[in-house]
């Protein structure tokens, strides 16, 4: 999708739900969700989260990758951890793929360990259940660490419920964002398979007939109108609300839409970051899912069409 309008913020790219070119094409009902989770990723390798100036006045980098202790290869923080024995230690750190030592003692070795990390978290929304296959689609984006500054390579991955605990609302210029927690039981509802470009993606783990939602018909999009349609996504605690929208454009795969609904406005100001992803349903079938706001008017927002995203495959 081509954004020619300055104002047009990527809050998340497009959702697509494809583990497989047939996973998910040949799909006719899901179920439309909206819930907000946490994401974690468990990396093979250990990296600094924050600048850590050194006793000797060298620099521990972000992004520095922690490579062996002692010549002990490491490939996570436990690992760190128990090889810090002996009162000279010698950590093998690659900085832009350059490699180097550096001499710690073991107090100064025990200091830094705060700041080292072998996972990636985040927050996302869930965007739908395919009842079928027992897969998800969720986030609409492609994870990328905020120190690596890339998509992390990653062992395994999980996915949790969580709770809305705040709400830093939208106003023109300043979008806002939704401040999440992991829910307290921390039940895995399933796994993270693939980090693609267009969302990540796995198997639910769960019982589908939990959900409080049935799953619907896909909507085709020479059936969708201009006019009334609601969004599915949660602004308090864990629990997903139906909120109106009015569909304003519908050009080919993409939509434009406004918040109509005075509660989700008085609390939110409009779209927030974390909305990419909620499910947007009209006549009762699923129409397409939020991926972008508008900085300057937070009340628009656009959308791509379920059928496009049943389209696209992640390599």
């Amino acid at each position: 999708m081509k954004c020619h309008s300055r104002n047009l913020l990527t809050l998340l790219l497009l959702t697509v739900f494809l583990l497989t070119p047939t996973t998910f094409a040949a799909a006719k009902k899901l179920i439309p969700m909206g819930e907000s989770i946490g994401i974690q990723l468990e990396l093979p390798f250990v990296y600094v989260a924050h600048d850590v100036l050194l006793p000797n006045g060298q620099w521990l980098k972000k992004g520095d990758i922690i490579t062996e202790v002692n010549s002990e290869p490491i490939n996570s923080v436990e690992k760190v951890e128990q090889n810090l024995s002996g009162n000279q230690l010698t950590f093998t750190i690659e900085q832009k793929s350059q490699p180097r030592e550096i001499k710690l003692t073991n107090e100064q070795a025990n200091n830094i360990l705060p700041f080292l990390k072998d996972e990636t978290d985040g927050i996302g929304t869930l965007t739908f259940i395919d009842p079928e296959s027992n897969q998800y689609g969720a986030l609409g984006h492609q994870i990328v660490d905020g120190v690596l500054n890339e998509p992390p390579e990653f062992t395994t991955g999980s996915i949790f419920l969580a709770s809305i605990e705040q709400i830093k609302k939208s106003t023109p210029g300043q979008p806002g964002y939704k401040i999440s927690v992991i829910d307290k039981d921390n039940i895995r509802l399933g796994n993270v398979k693939s980090n693609e470009l267009y969302g990540i993606f796995g198997n639910w783990e769960t019982n589908i007939s939990e959900s409080l939602r049935e799953p619907i018909d896909i909507m085709q999009e020479d059936e969708m109108k201009l006019g009334k349609a609601e969004l599915f996504t949660a602004i308090e605690g864990s629990e997903v609300e139906a909120f109106e929208i009015e569909l304003t454009k519908i050009e080919e795969n993409f939509l434009q839409f406004v918040v109509t609904d005075k509660e989700l406005l008085e609390k939110t100001g409009g779209i927030l970051q974390g909305m990419s992803g909620s499910p947007i349903i009209q006549n009762g079938k699923f129409v397409g899912a939020v991926t972008h706001m508008f900085v300057e008017q937070p009340s628009k927002g656009a959308a791509i069409s379920v059928t496009e995203m049943l389209k696209k495959s992640p390599n």
